[in-house]
């Protein structure tokens, strides 16, 4: 059995190390649980800006909007810098391997990623969010097929599949082909129907499914926070409720989803059911037609500028 955690926690808007540090006080928490993995949501290293338009209407952006978008980016976080190696230190402290959603600062562009740190070997791999959703598409750029490679663990093989992404059946078909074993889904979807969706893809893949939302409540955020991100709620409302969960290879639920407050979720997992399941179902396997569909992926590192000598 291997035991793993979904963490449902609220990140601290503007404050990446100020998340971190929370981030270091949750894996003690679960190391102590005996977990050995722990999946964390998206964005939280950097916040979700749930709420904040930044200003943009169709054909203008405003002055105050540019002005929060420079606030956002100085909040964001680069893969070689400070707070992802103080989080590295605290993966190596507890021995849980963690996966978690950063906002990332690469080059003058910010993308939505999912860092996989392991025991031993620091940043053991990340995935830059394929396509952004609707507005997202104001505040961060598009990753490539360079980072859906997953990430080999002594306990299996770990995909990161971001929030929506989860909807591009082209997607989830290259991460079955690539052996993914424990499908890591950190999301902003917090509607019960995502709950659907992640049982269908457990069974679609023979994978377990570890989900992982934010549960955000507007009376925690500091108010500089509520106006930046325009929240206008009432204290006790939720702008994001949660619904993270665990799905086995059979989906089954193991655990979530849970709504309304921040916790941790654990669920003991028997890897064995990973075969069992594809007694009947190998959807790369023996239940592909190649004869009738064939996937290309280009994986190659995408450039917009290149110089040749």
């Amino acid at each position: 059995m291997t035991r793993v955690a979904i963490i449902q926690a609220a990140s601290i808007p503007y404050e990446p190390m100020a998340s971190v540090e929370k981030a270091a006080g949750i894996l003690r928490r679960v190391a102590e649980q005996g977990a050995k993995l722990a999946v964390f949501p998206e964005a939280y290293i950097g916040g979700y800006p749930k709420g904040a338009a930044f200003g943009s209407v169709v054909g203008n952006r405003s002055a105050a909007g540019r002005d929060l978008y420079q606030r956002y980016v100085e909040g964001a976080v680069a893969l070689d810098g400070p707070e992802l190696a103080a989080l590295a230190e605290s993966v190596e402290q507890t021995g849980v391997t963690t996966v978690v959603g950063i906002i990332e600062r690469y080059g003058r562009t910010l993308y939505c990623t999912a860092v996989t740190l392991v025991p031993g070997r620091g940043i053991a791999g990340y995935h830059r969010k394929l396509m952004p959703t609707g507005q997202e598409r104001l505040i961060w750029g598009f990753g490539d097929g360079s980072t859906i490679e997953p990430v080999d663990t002594e306990f299996g093989v770990l995909g990161s599949v971001i929030c929506w992404e989860n909807y591009m059946p082209a997607l989830r078909q290259a991460m079955y082909a690539q052996g993914v074993q424990l499908y890591c889904a950190p999301t902003a979807d917090d509607r019960p129907s995502w709950a659907a969706s992640m049982q269908h893809i457990a069974l679609e893949g023979r994978v377990f499914v570890l989900s992982a939302c934010q549960a955000i409540r507007l009376g925690e955020y500091p108010q500089q926070h509520r106006e930046a991100f325009g929240l206008t709620h009432q204290e006790d409302d939720y702008v994001m409720r949660g619904g993270s969960m665990i799905v086995s290879p059979l989906g089954e639920v193991l655990a979530g989803p849970v709504f309304d407050c921040e916790t941790e979720l654990y669920a003991d997992l028997d890897m064995g059911q990973l075969s069992q399941g594809n007694l009947d179902f190998d959807v790369c396997g023996h239940y592909a037609r190649p004869d009738v569909f064939e996937l290309k992926v280009n994986t190659a590192p995408l450039r917009a500028v290149t110089f040749e000598g």
